[in-house]
């Protein structure tokens, strides 16, 4: 499925500038149809799982509880 600039930069949740400068880059494949930009929004499905792994990575690492410390000791 092909999306314009303005979609995929709010697909990715980054400004169009920056999905404009990857595409000019080489890093963003798309094609231009005479009017506009076109992106295949596909070639991110790959950038969506990992960034859905990270995010359950934190979210394991937040809700570890943090061991005490065994060198504390109770001295009054």
């Amino acid at each position: 499925m092909y999306k314009t600039v303005e979609e995929t930069a709010i697909d990715l949740s980054m400004p169009e500038d920056q999905i404009l400068r990857l595409v000019y880059e080489g890093r963003i494949r798309s094609v231009y149809d005479g009017d506009q930009i076109l992106i295949n929004s596909g070639q991110f499905s790959t950038y969506f799982n990992q960034l859905e792994l990270i995010k359950e990575e934190i979210e394991i690492w937040r809700n570890t509880p943090i061991p005490e410390d065994i060198d504390v000791k109770d001295e009054d």
